[in-house]
């Protein structure tokens, strides 16, 4: 799949990176359910049988831009999941699962912002770059299917 990613608008792109993490999921057998309000920071969750879930939040980026959570709409939790669609004109998407607790100790390209006494939220964040994009290899979907529900 080779598409000029840059004729999407941001919710088209944003739907986009949503559609496509759960087709990757299903296809890996795994359930979906999707959250009828985003109002808890959580776009879907993953049902592994018998009883393991994790609440996913995904975020879409065409041109290694910054993307974050608000910190009061989530927690950070090995069962809640980041997961990041990166789009490149001409290239087929690249997906990452992150799981939140990654945040716990922010470096790098992971980054936790508190903005007191500012009019933003506090969040945590990517900041996406060419050269930070070498700290996302370990969350890359394949392996973290393989290690998240496929040990």
């Amino acid at each position: 799949m080779r598409t000029d990613w840059s004729r999407l608008n941001h919710m088209q792109i944003g739907r986009f990176a949503e559609y496509w993490t759960k087709l990757k999921l299903v296809s890996e057998g795994l359930d979906t359910f999707t959250s009828e309000v985003d109002d808890r920071g959580i776009d879907f969750v993953i049902r592994q049988e018998p009883n393991h879930y994790w609440d996913v939040q995904v975020k879409s980026s065409r041109n290694l831009n910054y993307v974050f959570i608000r910190k009061d709409k989530t927690t950070l939790a090995e069962n809640k999941l980041l997961a990041l669609v990166l789009f490149e004109d001409g290239e087929e998407p690249e997906s990452f699962l992150i799981p939140l607790s990654r945040w716990i100790t922010p470096s790098g390209i992971f980054v936790s912002r508190d903005y007191v006494a500012a009019k933003s939220q506090p969040e945590y964040g990517l900041q996406l770059s060419r050269k930070g994009l070498c700290e996302l290899e370990p969350y890359r979907f394949d392996a973290m299917i393989a290690t998240l529900f496929h040990p």
